[in-house]
Parts: C-alpha cells; structure tokens; sequence
C-alpha cells in the first residue's frame, strides 16, 4: 500500500501543486462586488470663501472586480476628492463623481450615491451688530430696573454674507432679575446659533443692570413742584 502511494511521488506532489496554483488564480479571478461608505472631501476652498450648502460627507459606492483586486482594497484608502480651486461664488454641481473615485484599474463602480454633489461657495463677511440683553423676571416691589449696559455693547459676527443680512442683533442668554432690590454685574455668554456665521472674540459681555427705588406718590409731587 505504502509503495503503491510513494510510487510516482514526484509527479504527485507536481501535480497537487499545479492543482493549487491553479485554484488560487480561479478564486483570485472570481468577480466580487463590495460596498463602500466612501469619505466626500472638498478641497482647495478659495481663500475668502465658504461652503454654504449641506454637502454630504460620505458617499454609498458599490465596486466590482477580480476578488484578488478587491481584497486588497482597504476603506480608507478609498475617498472622493472634489477640487473647488478657481470657483467663484455661487452654485456649481460636480457631476460623475466615480471618475473621481481613486480605485486601481480593472475595479469597476456598479453603482454610486449620490451621483453628484451641488457646492454652494459664499464670500465671507463681517458685521458690526449690537448687544441686546435678555432680562427675566422684575425686581422687588418698589424697586425698578433704572438701566442696562453691556461691555463691549457690540460685537463683530463673521461669515457668509447671505446669512449677515437678517442678522441685526447679538441676544445674552437670559439674566435673571426677578426680586432683585440690588444693582448688579455678571458675565453673560451670548446665545447665538449661527448656521454659517460665528461671532468674532469672545463670546460674552459684561451685563450691569442698576436697580433703584421706586418713588413714593408724595416724593413723586414734590419732584414736580421743584421743577
């Protein structure tokens, strides 16, 4: 038995060899499909400028291709890069994005989502607005709020200019003065939510509120009668 299978030996490891090599290339050559949540990036923004559309930052592709190719593709070596060099404020759709796609030759996208991406560009602006003070509450019977300031009483908001026009105010978020018989400072951080507009510097003021006694109706008289 033993002799019977040691027979020919050489033939027989040549042969399992070949046999393997040759499964190997069968496999390799087999057509796969793989999915992939590939990263959008924007590159080379105009200096000045900035993105003001919802761009999305991955895009659903599906790629196929001999399974020794596709093995080998890490995900993140995977990425669409989408050059805005030169543009000009506005809108401008990037179209075929797959042939931005930097996958080897021979890998073929079957499908892709979305196909196409719209980037709106806007100039970036600054604008001067004031501070208004958010005040809750009333203070103490017989005690009146008499004025509020602020320190610094404006402040600078940068960003697209599409978005400055409808902003004329910069509010605090809300102080409270219910039953104070006192004056008072605090700092108070500003409540702004900009979608594509921040404020420049720090982002709260120094609110002073000063509190005085009501006067009586007979102090009220006799302020009149001095006058």
């Amino acid at each position: 038995m033993l002799e019977r299978l040691t027979e020919n030996w050489v033939l027989k490891v040549l042969s399992l060899v070949f046999a393997l090599v040759l499964w190997f290339f069968v496999m390799g050559e087999r057509k796969l499909e793989v999915g992939y949540a590939v990263p959008l990036e924007l590159q080379n923004v105009p200096d000045g400028m900035i993105v003001t559309n919802e761009v999305p930052s991955l895009v659903d592709v599906r790629i196929s291709g001999p399974r020794t190719l596709l093995v080998n593709l890490r995900p993140t070596d995977v990425h669409i890069s989408v050059d805005l060099k030169g543009l000009q404020p506005g809108l401008t759709s990037f179209k075929r994005l797959e042939e931005r796609l930097n996958i080897p030759s021979g890998l073929k996208v079957t499908r892709l989502s979305p196909s196409f991406v719209d980037v709106k560009l806007e100039r970036i602006r600054e604008k001067t607005v004031p501070v208004k003070v958010l005040l809750n509450g009333t203070p103490a019977e017989g005690f009146r709020i008499a004025e509020v300031r602020t320190e610094p009483d404006q402040v600078t908001v940068e960003g697209a200019e599409g978005e400055l026009k409808d902003i004329h105010e910069a509010v605090t978020e809300p102080v409270d003065a219910e039953g104070v018989r006192e004056s008072f400072t605090l700092m108070a951080p500003l409540n702004y939510r900009g979608k594509y507009t921040t404020i420049k510097g720090q982002g709260a003021v120094e609110v002073k509120v000063e509190i005085e006694p009501l006067e009586s109706p007979a102090e009220e008289e006799k302020g009149r009668n001095n006058q």
